[in-house]
């Protein structure tokens, strides 16, 4: 598939389900794809920060993303973040998801440590040169330390003919501009922030790495197609209805925030992996608050 059509649409950040006894559930995260895609995502992305792969292990990363492959079969990609302490392990996913079918890989800088580009290039090299799949690159200064700039981000795409499109977080609006003052039409861009959605595909963005849509995929995709096809002006009313849910995705405790949503409109349930425990006390009636209006004033679409 063609960097023309790959990125394009919505693609959820597919939340790790974990069973009572806190191991992966397999059969949960399977019917959730489906209702992704069903709803019109045009991919799953899996193992991301929202994903929780940090307290993934190795083998449960693979089997992730096999249980993924089997639930959409062709309908869509299931395109892995590709993160791990070590360029070596980062390599050998990389290698490993795309021999149980994935499609499409999303590259993070390694994770901890943040450091200078000569060091984040290598590690970047390494992991994109590992496979021939159709890569995103994912830039997010705010989680990772570390800053990929659009020269940087044409100087790899010279270099690698699968690098195919950029997950662009730092919450500048401005550097979707610059990054296509540089790069052209090279890469495609795709927002990474949920609570930017509209102003990135208004400054050229033609995809969303999204966060809510684990618990509003109808919601999500209707409010892409509006921004997509309209602008602000089309989404408006949509997306204020959103906004306070979209805000959840940019904050630390997005993980808990975000299962607590699905567990309120039953897409999944609050269970995290520790260090991550779920919400409580006055944060935890303060995201309800905002949780349970949302629901009270859903949209008919």
């Amino acid at each position: 598939m063609s960097n023309a059509s790959f990125w394009k649409g919505v693609l959820p950040a597919i939340t790790t389900p974990f069973s009572e006894d806190g191991n992966v559930d397999h059969a949960f995260l399977a019917r959730h794809a489906r209702i992704l895609v069903e709803a019109g995502c045009t991919g799953i992305v899996p193992l991301g920060s929202l994903g929780e792969a940090a307290t993934l292990a190795f083998d449960e990363k693979v089997a992730i993303v096999k249980t993924l492959v089997e639930a959409v079969g062709d309908q869509v990609p299931v395109v892995p973040g590709i993160a791990s302490l070590s360029t070596d392990e980062a390599v050998r996913l990389a290698r490993a998801v795309k021999s149980v079918g994935a499609r499409g890989l999303m590259v993070l800088p390694v994770y901890v440590y943040s450091t200078d580009w000569h060091e984040v290039a290598a590690h970047a090299r390494a992991v994109i040169g590992a496979t021939d799949l159709p890569v995103l690159l994912y830039n997010n200064p705010v989680a990772y330390k570390t800053d990929i700039l659009p020269a940087q981000m044409a100087e790899l795409a010279a270099e690698f003919p699968n690098l195919q499109a950029v997950k662009e977080s730092s919450g500048d609006v401005r550097r979707f501009a610059a990054i296509k003052e540089v790069l052209g039409e090279r890469l495609v861009l795709l927002v990474g922030m949920d609570d930017a959605i509209v102003e990135g595909l208004c400054m050229g963005a033609e995809g969303w790495i999204a966060g809510l849509v684990n618990a509003y995929p109808v919601e999500s995709v209707k409010l892409f197609e509006q921004a997509r096809d309209g602008g602000y002006a089309a989404a408006r009313a949509l997306y204020d209805w959103f906004l306070p849910l979209l805000r959840l995705d940019t904050v630390p405790k997005f993980v808990q925030l975000i299962k607590l949503v699905q567990s309120k409109v039953d897409l999944g349930n609050e269970r995290v992996r520790a260090p991550r425990l779920p919400v409580f006390g006055a944060e935890r009636e303060a995201a309800l608050k905002v949780i349970d209006h949302a629901i009270a004033n859903r949209p008919k679409l």
